[in-house]
């Protein structure tokens, strides 16, 4: 799966088109190399996103093309 997409169906960022602008923006890390928006995500990987002065790295759990809402925080575990 996209990374844009992983991180929009996750919940991680809410909307496509601003995970895509983030990963243009050079604000997303997978496994501590810059990433695009169309690289795959894998089970195990580890995704490092800048928001302003914060940074939040999560763990890929599960890579699902629908998950509800409610299940959405089953797909990653939340590393710093």
């Amino acid at each position: 799966m996209r990374l844009d997409k992983y991180l929009k169906i996750s919940r991680i960022i809410k909307r496509r088109t601003v995970a895509n602008e983030a990963c243009d923006a050079g604000r997303v890390e997978v496994n501590g190399k810059p990433a695009k928006a169309s690289l795959e995500v894998k089970v195990g990987d580890a995704i490092s996103i800048r928001f302003g002065d914060k940074t939040t790295k999560v763990e890929v759990l599960a890579v699902k093309e629908t998950v509800r809402k409610e299940d959405a925080a089953t797909l990653y575990k939340i590393l710093e």
